[in-house]
């Protein structure tokens, strides 16, 4: 008999959870304080039937009877549901295959797994007739996965953007509000416990990948990877190019950007893009501070939409968590089944190169006439129009600022290289892309 059979006569739900950190610790708290508000939601009482852990005697404050560091006979055991919240991808990946290949359902917040192998996992709960949830992955609590998959199934998806790094976004709305440059803004980020004692996930972008991996599937119907997700981290980002972003009525922020581009002869494919950019502060992704999260979803019916909220933290993560939980706890009592992987578009990916951006280049020019015109002329030349200029003299030399149309990115990135090698230009101070705007 099948464990949605099983469960229809009003059969336990029992849920093994793999993994007790900050997220863990909260999951398995609030499945024991909602215990009866949850059985309630999800029809049958949902029991928490053993934890994997590492070390379980680092663990005095849960039930030692339910602790075991072997998560793969916990896996194997007599459960329904497996929560996954260890991370990583070996041995998680195997562990969570046996259980969907089992019949048993996954709840995962585990983002570099499913940037890296969500078709494979959605072929074997397929082909067992198992549920796969993953809203806790992505923003935290924000229910924005979810609302992708189901609730703009019949809509046509053209845009997702947004802030799905609460440590970057700490860091450069520090360096916005105090002028004060990376290297010291992350130190305090350190301090204060937003960053990690190894920050790299985070600065360099691989963990705004991940995420930008999974929406860009979700919205666009197609299976996207982080290995396409083209990244840039934060590191480069300098207190003057917060200075010229502030002088342009603009902020610089890390974001995700996944879109739907359609070519000149209507072909369509996915771009999804990892990178600082500036942003008008009247956006209504620039007023999103410290370590919140923000999404911007733009849809043919539904027009523009934006998901806020907090994107990380043990109780934000876990009610993320517990959701799918009950959704799949529900659907195992009702004998039915959650929505399943949709890449029927199969749009491909579109490489960075071919991919349209605007530019703004910040120059130390030399201070006479005629250099405008020649730095003009090799825009002109790669196909790159300009949108806006700035210019400030100074003693013997000259501050210039372009802002360009929409163009390949790169074609923006020969203009750049080229403009680096004119005698007229003394250095090349900053390059970031500007998002936004009309271009």
């Amino acid at each position: 008999m099948s464990s949605a059979l099983s469960t229809a006569d009003g059969k336990t739900v029992r849920v093994a959870l793999l993994g007790c950190g900050t997220v863990g610790s909260e999951v398995a708290r609030l499945l024991t304080e909602q215990a009866d508000e949850l059985a309630a939601r999800a029809g049958a009482p949902v029991e928490l039937a053993g934890i994997a852990v590492r070390r379980p005697d680092k663990h005095p404050e849960l039930p030692q009877h339910l602790l075991t560091n072997d998560a793969a006979g916990l896996v194997e055991s007599d459960v329904d549901v497996i929560v996954e919240l260890i991370g990583g991808i070996e041995p998680v990946r195997g562990w969570l295959l046996t259980a969907l290949r089992k019949g048993k359902s996954v709840v995962t917040a585990n983002k570099a797994l499913l940037s890296e192998h969500t078709a494979e996992l959605s072929e074997a709960a397929d082909s067992a007739g198992a549920d796969l949830y993953f809203e806790a992955a992505v923003a935290g609590a924000i229910p924005l996965l979810r609302p992708l998959r189901e609730s703009l199934a019949g809509d046509r998806i053209t845009k997702v953007m947004g802030i799905v790094n609460g440590t970057t976004n700490f860091i450069l709305s520090a360096m916005d509000s105090t002028g004060a440059g990376y290297a010291e803004t992350l130190d305090e980020a350190s301090r204060l416990g937003y960053a990690e004692a190894d920050p790299t996930a985070d600065v360099d972008g691989y963990d705004a990948a991940s995420k930008a991996a999974i929406l860009a599937s979700l919205a666009f119907h197609s299976r996207v990877t982080a290995l396409d997700v083209h990244r840039e981290g934060i590191s480069g980002v300098t207190a003057p190019d917060i200075a010229a972003a502030k002088a342009l009525g603009r902020t610089v922020k890390l974001l995700a950007i996944c879109e739907r581009v359609t070519a000149d002869d209507g072909t369509e494919s996915v771009s999804a893009r990892v990178h600082p950019v500036m942003i008008p502060r009247g956006h209504p992704l620039a007023g999103v501070g410290g370590a919140f999260n923000a999404v911007f979803v733009e849809a043919d019916a539904a027009g523009e939409l934006m998901f806020y909220g907090q994107g990380a933290g043990g109780a934000p993560t876990a009610s993320a968590v517990l959701g799918d939980l009950v959704a799949v706890a529900r659907n195992r009592v009702l004998g039915g089944r959650g929505p399943r992987e949709s890449a029927h578009a199969a749009l491909p990916v579109r490489p960075m190169g071919q991919t349209p951006t605007r530019y703004h280049v910040s120059l130390d020019v030399a201070d006479k006439p005629g250099v405008l015109a020649q730095v003009a002329q090799v825009f002109a030349d790669h196909g790159v129009s300009i949108a806006a200029v700035r210019q400030r003299d100074r003693l013997a030399t000259a501050s210039l600022v372009i802002v360009t149309h929409l163009a390949p990115d790169a074609a923006l990135e020969a203009t750049v290289a080229a403009i680096g090698k004119m005698d007229v230009v003394r250095e090349v101070v900053s390059v970031m892309r500007v998002e936004g705007e009309d271009g």
